[in-house]
C-alpha cells in the first residue's frame, strides 16, 4: 500500500497509527526558517506601527490606515507564539518558551497560562463531555431548550456576531487575560504567568506613552490590538464552528477522528494564508501539533487528499456565523431557526416551536 492509500485509510479513521507516522517526518523545524519567519513578522509590525505614529505626528490622519497591516502582523506574531506553545517553532523548549513569553507581552497573552489552557483544548476538542476547555461555548439543541428564557437570551447574545467578534476580543485580550480565569486555584504558575505579563505590558506601555504620547499611543495601539484580536477570535471560531464539524460523547470520542473532522481546513487566499501562519490547515495541526506552521503546506502538497477534509472557503466561512447549536440527531451544527424545526427530545421542557 502506498503512502496516499495509507493516508486515505487514516483520514477515514481506519489506521490512525499509520497516519501519525506519515506526519511525523514534518515535525522537525528548520532553525534558519524559524528565525526568518520571526524577522519578517517583527520588523513589518514595527514599521507599520511607526508609520502610523509618524502620520499622526504630522497630522496626516489618513495614515492611520496603517493600523490595519500592523494588526495583521500582530496577528501573525500570535501565530508564532501559538507554535512556540506547541514546542514546534524552534523545537527547543527554552527558546520556544522565551520567544512565546516575549511575544505574549505584545499580544497581551500570558504565555504559560495560555499554553496550558490551549493544551487542554487540543486534548478535548470535539468531546461533548469536555466542552469549555479553551472552546467557544456551544450548546446542544436539547440543552438550549432546557434553559430558562433569560438564559436562552444570554446565549443568543453571546453568540451574536457583534458580541462574539466585537465585545468578545476586547474582553478577552484587555481584561480576561489579566487574571488566570479558569486556573485561579491551579497553583502558582498561572498567577506568575499573568502577573509577569501584566507587569511587562505595563512597563512597555508606560515607555511607549513616554516616547510617543498618550493620545497617539491610544489612537494607534488600541485599534491594532482590537483588530488583531477580532481576527484571531474569528479564525479560532471558523476552525471549529462549521456545519460538518465533529462532536461526540466520551465513549465514542477518538482523538484522530476528532482532530481531522472536528477542525476545518480554512482554505484562504495565498496572502491571507501567509499572514495567518497557515493556521487554516487546522485539521492537520490538531492531528500533529508539533508540525511547524510553515511546513503545513508541505503536508497538503504531499497528501492532497487532506485538502478536501473539512474544507471551507472564505465565502463559506461567513455563513458559519449562523451555526450556533449542535444537533445530536443529525450530527451537525445548526442555526437557531433550524433548531426550532428539530423535534424536541422528551423531557427537555417546552416545545421549541413556541420559544423565542
Amino acid at each position: 500500500m502506498n503512502a496516499n492509500a495509507h493516508a486515505i485509510d487514516a483520514a477515514s479513521g481506519d489506521d490512525a497509527g499509520i497516519w501519525l507516522k506519515i506526519l511525523s517526518k514534518y515535525r522537525q523545524p528548520h532553525s534558519g526558517r524559524s528565525v526568518f519567519e520571526l524577522l519578517v513578522t517583527v520588523f513589518p509590525f514595527a514599521a507599520f506601527w511607526a508609520g502610523a505614529y509618524i502620520s499622526v505626528f504630522q497630522g496626516f490622519w489618513p495614515g492611520l490606515i496603517l493600523v490595519l497591516p500592523a494588526a495583521a502582523f500582530l496577528l501573525r506574531l500570535f501565530m508564532i507564539q501559538h507554535d512556540c506553545g506547541h514546542g514546534s517553532f524552534f523545537g527547543r523548549r527554552r527558546l520556544d518558551t522565551w520567544t512565546g513569553r516575549i511575544i505574549g507581552v505584545l499580544t497581551l497573552t500570558p504565555y504559560d497560562y495560555w499554553r496550558r489552557a490551549h493544551a487542554g483544548h487540543h486534548a478535548t476538542a470535539g468531546n461533548l463531555d469536555e466542552r469549555g476547555v479553551g472552546d467557544i461555548t456551544t450548546l446542544t439543541v436539547a440543552e438550549y431548550y432546557s434553559l430558562s428564557r433569560s438564559r436562552r437570551l444570554a446565549y443568543r447574545l453571546y453568540r451574536h456576531p457583534l458580541v462574539m467578534f466585537g465585545v468578545g476580543p476586547a474582553w478577552l485580550f484587555l481584561l480576561k487575560q489579566r487574571l488566570p480565569f479558569g486556573m485561579m486555584s491551579s497553583g502558582v504558575m498561572p498567577w506568575m504567568s499573568t502577573m509577569a505579563t501584566n507587569l511587562a505590558v505595563a512597563i512597555l506601555t508606560v515607555l511607549m506613552i513616554w516616547v510617543v504620547g498618550l493620545i497617539p499611543f491610544l489612537l494607534i495601539h488600541l485599534p491594532v490590538v482590537l483588530i488583531a484580536g477580532a481576527a484571531g477570535v474569528w479564525l479560532f471560531y471558523v476552525q471549529h464552528q462549521f456545519e460538518e464539524t465533529h462532536w461526540s460523547k466520551t465513549a465514542e470520542w477518538q482523538f484522530p477522528e476528532a482532530a481531522l473532522h472536528g477542525a476545518s481546513h480554512y482554505d484562504l487566499p495565498p496572502v491571507l494564508r501567509w499572514m495567518t501562519g497557515n493556521i487554516g490547515v487546522h485539521h492537520v495541526h490538531h492531528l500533529s501539533s508539533r508540525i511547524p506552521y510553515y511546513r503545513l503546506p508541505e503536508v497538503l502538497r504531499d497528501h492532497p487528499e487532506l485538502g478536501d477534509i473539512g474544507r471551507i472557503t472564505l465565502w463559506q466561512s461567513l455563513q458559519c456565523v449562523r451555526l450556533v447549536l449542535w444537533d445530536e440527531r443529525s450530527g451537525k451544527l445548526v442555526s437557531f431557526r433550524d433548531a426550532a424545526k428539530v423535534a424536541r427530545p422528551s423531557g427537555c421542557g417546552l416545545n421549541p416551536r413556541t420559544q423565542p
